[in-house]
Order: C-alpha cells, then structure tokens, then sequence
C-alpha cells in the first residue's frame, strides 16, 4: 500500500508463483485432486452438517471411513430416468407386476448407486491407505467421484489407486452373476441382479478406457510416469488420449447402436431413438473432453506450485502500536518501503495485523484520528505463517485457517511481513495464464 492507503499493482508487489483463482476464504482448493470414476469432477468444498443434511454438495448422507457422502441434486434426476427406463424394460419382461414394477425399479436405480459408492469407496480405502487425505466422495449425475486432496508420491501407488475402483466394480458384476445362478430366471430377484450385474460390468470396463479423467486414464497416466520419470509427460499422454476418447465416443457411439453391434436391433438414423443416441454420446463425450482438459490443467498447477512461495510473495511491514493514528502508521510504512502494517505491543510482540481492505474503507481526512487498533484483525491460532514455505505446503496451511491476512514470521521468530490471500489469488492467475 502507498501513503493513501491503496494497494499498489500486483506486479510491484510480489513474484508471481502458480493455479486457477480460488475463492477467498480457501487459497488452496484449486490443488485438490478430483478422481473421477466416470464423472466430472466439482470444484465445489461441502459445508459441515449433520447426516441428511443440505449443504453446498448435496445431502450429506454418512460418513464411512471419516470420509463424507453426498448425493448431489443432480442424482435425483437420474435415479428417476432410471426407474423410468428400467420399468419399460420390466414391463416387457415381467408384465404381471403391473404398476409396482416402478418400485422395482427404484430399487435397482438405489442399489446401482450404492454399487458406484462401493467402487468410490475402493478408491477412497486405497487412499487413505497411502495416506492421501479424501476430502468427500459425491453421487451425482453420471456416477460418482472421490475427491483425494493430493497426487500420488509414486507411479505404482498411482495405479494402484485408479485400479482398485474398476477392480471393485468386476469384482461386483461376478457376485451380482454368481447371484444369478441360485435364483430362479424370470424372477424379480433374477431380473434385479442380472441388471446389476450388466451395469456393474459397463461401470467398470468405461472406467478402464484408456483417457484421462477416467481410471483407465490414470493407469495410462502411471505407466507413461513409471517409464518416462515425469509425471507431467504421463498426464498429458493420458489427457490427450482422453480427448480423442471424447471424439470417439461422440461418432462411435450412434453408430455402434444403429448397426446393432451392442447386441440392440438395428435402428434407422433420424428417429427418436437415434436422437436419444446422439445426445447421450454428446454428454458422455464432453464430461470426458472437459475431465481431460482439468486434468491437464490442474498437472501444469502442480508443476509451477514449487515457484509459490511465501517469502516471494509476502509484503514487507512495519511494526506499530496499537494506539498509533493510521496516518503515523502509513507515513512510517512508507518511508520504510513497506506495505503492510503489524500491531505489536509494549514489548514488541505481534498482536495483529492491519487489515487492507479496512484502511481503504478510511477517508484519508479521518486518518489521523483513528488508531490501527480498530482496523486491525486478532492473531490467532494458524495465522503465523512461516516464511520458508512454499508449493502446496503453504497451500495446505492457508486452507487450514482461512483468513484475509497472515503475519509471515523468521524461523527465529522475526517479523517479515504480511501474506495476503488476494497476493496469493493473484499469484495464481498470473501462473495460470502465462504459456505452457
């Protein structure tokens, strides 16, 4: 800040280190990592609540493993097409049931779902087994994702994670088949579990195609890591492959069902089915476009989160008494060449910092009868920053205590001066934009 109280230009006041702008209060939510299984990942953060709940993320529905569930809106909409589909189908196979075939297929739309929460949750065991923090697992409009905060140390351990999803789900359609065989054929109980198996067996062999966001790109991603030494060549080997995936998909799929090689009778382009067709492959193919383009995105985050640091970006401060007048402040903060303001007590110890925003809310004619105390914010617990942190240490720091300033402190305990989460905001952008 000059004299006036105004912040000056990013350019003048920090180095510019790395991602896409986070919202105030949560610096760092753009390096969590989404693992998808079939789905687009959310860069939304759920709310705290209690089981049943609404909150940012959904409904909040348990807590397995420590982990939060949330059934998004979104599933809603699904599980009711899906008991809509699957009672046409019933009404041909199982004509008898009448109107209760709807119940039947709620039932299959519910345990399909919990079936895509098991496959989440072989995700989210396996990280948290490698000790990588999950932040929640959603259900949502195509399937499920696993929100694991951070990249795996290593290809195997990368592989493993993005296996062990795909794994769960064949591991379920031989169950559901075994299933089968003890029950009798034509059977509401046959018809359930031969469903649940066929669709067990489609979530897992989607999943295992070879594109990123999707598993099967995720053990590409590993195997290109293992054999090159960059995890950066992996992810954009995977991502491109997942964007010619998504164009695949856009152009296969309508043909694979009009030529009846997916065991449908062949179909005529340009009726409804041919339409419903279409605009499935067209959303399947742009969840698929946009998870690998994240993916990619987030990779060229991570590669540039080591130029983040705390000490780069800090902005130098003054200490000052908690009954100095704002405008004593601001000239000494000015002479010294500093642009932040720390309030200390007798003995020199921070108490708090001087809040930016508040010193441009002060016409510059009151400045000299009003204390830096009333502007001023409270150190708490969390707000000492170290100076020699950097990358996503200091990301995971910030995140833990939001706040809008933080007083950036020597390992000795010396003052350095004040980080604020806009600088950061800006950092991040500024790394975002600049060219590959």
């Amino acid at each position: 800040m000059d004299e006036s109280g105004k912040p000056q230009d990013p350019e003048e006041s920090a180095h510019h280190g790395p991602p896409d702008p986070p919202g105030p209060s949560d610096p760092a939510r753009a390096t969590g990592r989404t693992r998808p299984s079939g789905n687009r990942p959310s860069p939304q953060r759920p709310a705290k609540g209690g089981q049943g709940r609404r909150t940012g993320g959904g409904i909040l529905m348990g807590r397995p493993f420590g982990v939060p569930v949330y059934v998004a809106p979104s599933w809603f909409v699904v599980a009711a097409l899906i008991t809509w589909v699957f009672g046409g189908q019933l009404e041909r196979i199982l004509p008898e049931l009448g109107s209760a075939r709807y119940l039947v297929s709620l039932f299959f739309a519910v345990a399909f779902y919990a079936s895509v929460l098991v496959h989440e949750l072989a995700h989210t065991v396996a990280a948290l087994r490698f000790k990588l923090p999950v932040r929640r697992i959603q259900l949502q409009f195509f399937g499920g994702v696993s929100e694991i905060e951070k990249e795996s140390e290593t290809p195997g351990r990368e592989f493993i994670l993005a296996f062990v999803g795909p794994l769960l789900s064949l591991v379920l359609a031989g169950v559901f088949y075994g299933g089968m065989k003890v029950v009798e054929p034509g059977t509401v109980p046959g018809v359930l579990l031969a469903g649940l198996m066929i669709s067990n067996l489609i979530v897992a062999v989607f999943n295992l195609l070879p594109g990123l966001p999707l598993d099967g790109g995720r053990m590409l991603r590993a195997v290109v890591w293992k054999l090159t030494g960059k995890p950066m060549t992996g992810t954009v080997a995977a991502a491109w492959v997942g964007r010619a995936l998504a164009v695949s998909v856009l152009i296969g799929l309508p043909l694979l069902t009009h030529t009846g090689a997916l065991g449908n009778a062949p179909t005529d382009f340009g009726g409804a089915d041919s339409i419903t067709d279409a605009l499935l492959a067209a959303i399947l193919a742009a969840i698929i476009w946009t998870g690998a383009g994240n993916s990619l995105r987030m990779a060229r985050l991570r590669e540039r989160l080591p130029a983040l640091q705390a000490r780069t970006l800090t902005r130098r401060a003054v200490p000052v008494e908690a009954d100095t007048p704002l405008s004593e402040a601001l000239r000494r903060a000015n002479d010294a060449g500093a642009r932040a303001l720390v309030v200390v007590d007798r003995v020199g110890r921070p108490t708090a910092v001087v809040r930016e925003t508040a010193i441009v809310g002060v016409p510059e004619h009151r400045r000299p009868w009003v204390a830096v105390s009333g502007l001023a914010q409270d150190l708490k617990d969390g707000m000492r920053v170290s100076a020699e942190l950097a990358g996503e240490d200091l990301l995971d720091y910030l995140r833990a205590t939001p706040a809008t300033e933080y007083l950036v402190v020597e390992e000795t305990g010396e003052i350095y001066g004040v980080l604020s989460t806009a600088d950061v905001e800006r950092a991040f952008m500024a790394a975002m934009a600049r060219p590959s």
